[in-house]
Parts: structure tokens; sequence; C-alpha cells
């Protein structure tokens, strides 16, 4: 049982140096649990709703003092004071507070923050790593904790970067890698040899995207591809055996009218299921996020029969985190993997609820940051607690991305947690 105290919430920037929401929650026994929570600037259309002020006077509309002010005040009137036997419970409570189907009122933004600020009280009142505690967030049988393989960003395009390519990112995933530390150390190496092919190539220096990912001016996705493939070649690393890549396309944010604009190309969603096929006969490519837009409910299943079992149809702005959505791609066969941000939902329990929808159906599961993150590293004890498949974190550059890697190499040290299996 755990009763609270006191709820409160300050604005803080994430890394693109717009405002979120930070939280606190003591508890009655003087456990403490401080939260923030991270934004998205690729986001799907049923995603739940962050709270901006709207003021263009200041951040240009992006203030969160409303958030902050709902967290201080009402839910603090309603939730202080009061016991809660579960996380459920208190997430419900949020939800029922708030009575909006999107989380409009009150904000996804207040309401996440304030959920996970309890969950971190509530592992420190059980005296318990948080990861072990969120693993006790899911129902029976439950997992047995694990650390996610990484997926991570080295090129950006699209929404991350200067939309010089349509396509979002290309990501490294160190399939031969045993542990964490092995996974990062062959990261590092592809990565430094990309930002020297950027400079040979390219003749720019490593600039780089939301996510740290490079984001040279690459004149075409092929290209942007074969540049990856050329870095694990020239880190003495192995194409499709030590390293895979992952391609978040993203389409919805080039589909128009019932067409893809992919630079001067156009495809209908048959045309773009072949591309997709043509490049994973082409590159060592395991996964695909968001291969067709997020109402291309027609093609979906198409692209997952196509893709087949070897390869992750993977929904993000497809699924948004959204049980309703999950359980309508499951009858129709339209995916086979979920990417799980917290904060499309809204809520742990609602992201709960998502994952144990993804693996009754067989589904693999990555466990994802956004594009604005801040230095917290709550997803890397989520993802081992919740014993995700993969974690998308970005690259391994810039503090909020650091922060969540640094945690997972203190998991591994401090736990001896093998790493999911590549499957």
């Amino acid at each position: 049982m755990f009763t609270i105290e006191r709820l409160s919430a300050i604005e803080i920037l994430d890394s693109r140096g717009r405002p979120t929401v930070k939280a606190a929650c003591l508890l009655t026994s003087g456990d403490v649990g401080v939260a923030s929570v991270p934004s998205g600037a690729s986001t799907g259309t049923a995603e739940a709703l962050e709270l901006r002020d709207g003021d263009p006077n200041r951040y240009r509309g992006l203030g969160c003092r409303k958030a902050v002010a709902h967290v201080n005040v009402e839910i603090n009137r309603a939730l202080a004071g009061r016991t809660f036997a579960s996380q459920e419970e208190l997430d419900r409570s949020l939800v029922t507070l708030d009575g909006t189907p999107s989380k409009a009122r009150l904000g996804a933004n207040a309401i996440l923050a304030v959920s996970l600020a309890f969950a971190r009280a509530a592992a420190s009142s059980r005296r318990l790593p948080l990861f072990e505690h969120l693993n006790s967030l899911l129902p029976e049988p439950r997992p047995r904790p694990r650390l996610p393989r990484p997926t991570i960003n080295l090129f950006s395009g699209g929404k991350h970067a200067g939309g010089q390519v349509p396509i979002q990112d290309v990501l490294v995933v160190p399939v031969s890698a045993r542990t964490m530390d092995e996974a990062l150390a062959m990261t590092y190496a592809v990565y430094q040899a990309a930002a020297d092919l950027t400079r040979e190539r390219y003749g720019m220096r490593a600039l780089t995207a939301d996510e740290g990912g490079l984001a040279p001016p690459f004149p075409s996705a092929e290209a942007m591809l074969e540049d990856a493939v050329t870095a694990i070649v020239a880190a003495d690393l192995r194409p499709g055996h030590d390293i895979a890549l992952a391609v978040d396309v993203a389409s919805s944010h080039f589909h128009r009218a019932g067409v893809y604009h992919l630079g001067k190309a156009r495809f209908d969603s048959r045309g773009m299921i072949k591309l997709l096929l043509a490049w994973e006969e082409r590159y060592p490519i395991l996964s695909y996020e968001d291969g067709l837009a997020e109402e291309d409910w027609a093609h979906w299943p198409d692209l997952a029969a196509a893709l087949g079992d070897q390869t992750r149809t993977l929904g993000d702005d497809f699924l948004c985190t959204n049980p309703e959505r999950i359980r309508r791609a499951v009858a129709a066969k339209a995916a086979n993997a979920l990417l799980l941000k917290v904060n499309q939902i809204g809520t742990l329990t609602e992201a709960a609820e998502a994952y144990r929808l993804a693996r009754a159906a067989g589904w693999s599961v990555t466990v994802s940051a956004r594009s604005g993150e801040t230095e917290d590293d709550w997803l890397a004890d989520l993802a081992t607690g919740w014993a995700g498949d993969y974690i998308k974190i970005g690259s391994i550059t810039q503090s909020e991305r650091l922060a969540k890697y640094n945690r997972l190499l203190e998991i591994e040290a401090e736990t001896g947690l093998d790493m999911s299996v590549e499957r």
C-alpha cells in the first residue's frame, strides 16, 4: 500500500530545448520518486495528447505550464492523502480524473509524469531496483528480466534531420554481441567509421540529428543504406552476421492522397511493399518500422505477409502503443512487432496492456525513447524489467541517450543479466 503525501511538477527542457514535465511523488513513508517525460517529433495521430500552452510568445507555443499546473493543483488535490494498492489503481484514477479518450484535458505529459514518479517512489518504498518493481507490474506469468538488444541510430533523415531523405532512420543492430558492453563497443566502431565516411564522401564534419544520428546530404535512401553497409565493413565487422540494419521508414510523413513520395519516385502501397522487399534482398535488414502509412490498414497485412516471420513488421505511428489498435492489427495479421512508447498512451498500466497484447500474439517488442528526451534513465529499467527484445534509444552520442545506455551497463555489471537472444 502506498499513500501519497504530495505531488508536484516543474517545467524543464528536453534534448531539443523544448519544454517538458518533471514530476515528483512524495509518499507518507518518506520515499520519493522523480521522473521526466519525453516528447516526440514523429508522432502518430492516435497518440495521447501532450498539453502545450499555445502562447506564441513563449517557446513558440510549446510551453508546458498548464500541464505542470495540473499536477501541482488538480492532480495533487485529487490524489494527495489517498492510499493506492497498486500502480494500476493509481493510473486508473488519473485516467478517470482526466475524463477524455486522449488525455487532452490534463495532458498526457502531466499524467505520465505522475505515473512514472509514483512507480519510482513505490520501488523505493519496496527497496527494489526500478526494473524489478516494473517487472512486478506485468500480469502473470511474468517474463524474467533481461537486457534488451540495442538498435542504435547511425544515420538520420526525415523529421529527425533536415529531411534530406524521406526515410527517418537507419539503425545498426549488433546481432552477434553477447553483452551490452560488447554491443556498444561494436557500435562505436561502426559509428566512427561512418563519421569518417561522412567527412570523406560528403566533405562535412559529424553533425548529428535529434537522436544523435549522422545526417549528411544523402542523395537517396539507397545511398543511406549503402553507406551504412560500407561503415560496417570499414569497422571490420560482417554485415548481417555481426551487425544488421533496422530501418525506421516513417512512411506516414511522405504519404499523401494514397501515394508515397520517396524523393522523385512515386509509389502506391503495393509499389512501396515491393521497394521494401527489394531493399531487404540487397541489404541486411531485419526490421522495418512503419513501412506503410499509419492509416493504410488495407495493405499492412500484405506487407507483413510479404516480409514473413524473419523480418520485423514493426508498428510505431501505426499502433501508437494503443491496445485498441494492437487488437485490430493482431486480428488482421498486420504486424508482428510493437514499438512500445509509454508516452504514446500515457500511463504505465496502459502500456503494460499494450505489451501483454503484443506478447500474447507472439510479437517481438522494442521499447523506445523519443526524439525529445531528458537525462532520466527510467526507460532502461522499463526495457529490462519488461524483457524487451530490443531497445531503441538513439545514437551513442548526447547525454540524454547515454544516460540510458549507461544505466543498461550499470544493470549488466550489477546483475549479470543476459541480453535478449537474437531471433
